[in-house]
């Protein structure tokens, strides 16, 4: 069974790539990163500039133009498409309540701007008091509820540029 990748080139060109259509060139090895690659008769003369294995990005010069290369197999691919990405910036743009309570404290304010981890709020709940932090950067654009208003779970609380 042959593994398919998706390939995006510089950003703007992509293509899926089999693993049998890799096994099918014809290369050798110059060294030092290089290679001489034959494709339908057609020579190629390649270089490995950068690599960014963890990433899957790769620079590479064919016959003197530079191309950003990324790699993505089929593990990648899923990932994407459940909405995860790894090494992702935070995109969560609202709090919600995890549980009825009280809100006991608010400590900011619409058009205030918060970095990661700072205090945002406190839900009394369950005779507990439970902190929440910043989950990213960003700028508080909505409050929705006020000191002492008791909340359902799930109400909106906190909103996010």
């Amino acid at each position: 069974m042959s593994t398919t990748y998706k390939v995006t080139v510089n950003t703007s060109t992509h293509f899926d790539v089999a693993d049998t259509d890799v096994s099918s060139l014809d290369a050798v090895s110059l060294g030092n990163s290089k290679y001489h690659i034959l494709k339908d008769n057609t020579p190629f003369e390649a270089a490995i500039i950068a690599s960014d294995f963890n990433a899957k990005k790769y620079t590479v010069e064919i016959n003197n133009t530079t191309y950003v290369v990324d790699i993505a197999n089929p593990l990648d691919q899923l990932i994407k498409e459940m909405g995860f990405a790894v090494g992702a910036a935070k995109q969560i743009n609202s709090i919600k309540a995890p549980m009825p309570g009280l809100i006991l404290e608010i400590n900011v304010e619409v058009g205030q701007e918060v970095k990661e981890n700072d205090p945002i709020l406190i839900l009394g709940a369950m005779k507990m008091e439970n902190s929440f932090l910043s989950p990213r950067d960003g700028v508080i654009k909505s409050i929705a509820v006020s000191k002492d208003e008791a909340v359902d779970k799930g109400q909106l609380l906190i909103e996010f540029e």
